[in-house]
C-alpha cells in the first residue's frame, strides 16, 4: 500500500512494540509482527528439555493402552522414538505398537512418518507440508466431537491445537515427551519484564498457558509482581493465541483478547485491530496526528520520537489544548531531577522528531500547549 506522494504507506502495527514469549515459531510470530510494521522484543519465557522424571510419560501410555483412543498425532520424530523407547524400557513397547495399529494415526510430515514407519507403523495420514495447521484443519473437518484425540506434545504446543479440538468437542489426551522449564538465560525474559512494567510494550503476546505463566512467576520472584498485573491491568495489552493460554493471567483478574481462530495468523491480525483502535488521533494545527506506542503519524507519515518526548507527548496529550505547566512535563521525564531545562532539551527534540514545529506552542511563562484545531476545543473543553 502506498499514500498519496507514491510512499509506502506504514503498515497497522508501525510504532508499536509487542513482545513475544513463545519459544517455539517465534520466527514465525516476529515475522508476521514486523511485516505489518511492528518493533518485536522477543524474550522465550521457556525452554523445552527432555523429561527427566518418566512419571508423567509413563501414566500417559499406560492410560492409552488401557483406554484406546480413536486418534493418536504424532508432532516431532524424536519425540516419537523417545515415546517408543521409553515404553519398550518399561516392558510396555509391543503393548503400545499394538495399541497404536489399532487407532487412526496422523504423523506431522515426512520426518514424523519416518519415525512411525522404523516403529513397524503405517501412518493413516501425513500433509507433505509438516503444518500443524493442516493436521488441525483435517481433523476438524473429519469431525472429532465426543472423540479421544492422543497428542504427542512436544514442549510448547503449537498455538491453538490443543485449544481448537477441545472446543470442537474432542477430548484430547497428552503425551508429555518433554517438559517446561525457566528459560536457562534469564537476561532477555528480565528485559521484556523491565519493558512490560515501564510501558515500553504496548503489548505482549502468549501462545502457551506455561509461558504466561512463567512471566507471571519471574515477576514475583523479582518483587515485579505487582507493578507487572497493574501495567497489564491498564496499559499494555495482553494478547492470548486461545482461551486455555488466558487461564493464567484471567486468575490473576487481567482482561485478554483472542483471536476467534487459534492461529498466528489470526493472533495478528486481531493486533493490527486492537492497538491502532487504542491510540489517540488529535487534529493539531491542520494535521491529523495519532500517538503511537514509540511513534507519531503525522498525515499518515510515520515519525519515529524518542522515549522523553513520547513522555511529553502523552502528557498533553491528556488535556489537549490546554497549557501544561513546565513543572508537570518535568514529572514526566524518566530521571529529570529538578531541572526544568530538561524539558526544553527534550521538547525541542519532539519538535524536530515531529517535523512540524507548530504542533506544540510554547506559552510563555506558563509551559506548552498542543495547537488543537480551533473546531475541536470545544469538544476537548472539559477532557
Amino acid at each position: 500500500m502506498y499514500d498519496e506522494e507514491n510512499r509506502p504507506a506504514p503498515g497497522p502495527l508501525a510504532g508499536f512494540t509487542v513482545g513475544v514469549t513463545a519459544a517455539r515459531r517465534a520466527d514465525e510470530l516476529g515475522a508476521l509482527l514486523r511485516r505489518r510494521g511492528a518493533a518485536v522484543l522477543h524474550a522465550p519465557a521457556l525452554r523445552i528439555v527432555p523429561l527427566a522424571d518418566d512419571g508423567e510419560l509413563l501414566a500417559s501410555t499406560k492410560q492409552l493402552i488401557d483406554q484406546a483412543p480413536d486418534v493418536v498425532v504424532a508432532t516431532t520424530a524424536i519425540g516419537f522414538r523417545g515415546w517408543v523407547e521409553a515404553a519398550d524400557g518399561w516392558g510396555l513397547g509391543e503393548s503400545l505398537i499394538e495399541r497404536l495399529r489399532e487407532v487412526e494415526l496422523l504423523a506431522r510430515g515426512p520426518k514424523v512418518k519416518g519415525a512411525v514407519r522404523a516403529a513397524g507403523l503405517t501412518e493413516d495420514w501425513s500433509p507433505s507440508s509438516e503444518s500443524m495447521a493442516e493436521v488441525l484443519d483435517r481433523l476438524l473437518e473429519e469431525g472429532v466431537d465426543g472423540r479421544r484425540v492422543a497428542v504427542q506434545l512436544h514442549g510448547e504446543p503449537v498455538p491453538g491445537f490443543v485449544e481448537a479440538l477441545r472446543a470442537a468437542g474432542a477430548e484430547v489426551v497428552g503425551v508429555p515427551v518433554y517438559r517446561w522449564m525457566p528459560p536457562e538465560d534469564l537476561a532477555p525474559l528480565d528485559r521484556l519484564l523491565d519493558a512490560t512494567v515501564s510501558r515500553g510494550l504496548d503489548a505482549v503476546t502468549f501462545t502457551s498457558a506455561p509461558a504466561a505463566a512463567s512471566l507471571l512467576s519471574r515477576a514475583e520472584d523479582r518483587g515485579l509482581l505487582p507493578e507487572l498485573l497493574a501495567a497489564l491491568h491498564h496499559d499494555v495489552l495482553v494478547a492470548c493465541v486461545g482461551p486455555v493460554t488466558a487461564l493464567p493471567l484471567q486468575a490473576r483478574g487481567i482482561d485478554t483478547v483472542q483471536p476467534e481462530r487459534f492461529r498466528l495468523g489470526p493472533l495478528v491480525q486481531l493486533l493490527c485491530q486492537e492497538l491502532p483502535g487504542r491510540a489517540r488521533a488529535l487534529p493539531i494545527a491542520g494535521h491529523r496526528v495519532e500517538i503511537r506506542g514509540h511513534a507519531v503519524l503525522v498525515d499518515g507519515d510515520l515519525k519515529p520520537v524518542p522515549p522523553a518526548g513520547m513522555s511529553l507527548l502523552r502528557v498533553l496529550s491528556r488535556r489537549p489544548g490546554w497549557v501544561v505547566a513546565r513543572s508537570e512535563l518535568l514529572r514526566a521525564l524518566p530521571g529529570a531531577g529538578r531541572d526544568e531545562h530538561a524539558v526544553e532539551t527534550a521538547m525541542a527534540r519532539l519538535r524536530t522528531a515531529l517535523g512540524v514545529p507548530k504542533l506544540i506552542q510554547t506559552v510563555v511563562k506558563r509551559g506548552y500547549r498542543l495547537a488543537l484545531d480551533p473546531a475541536a476545543d470545544a469538544k476537548y473543553a472539559d477532557a
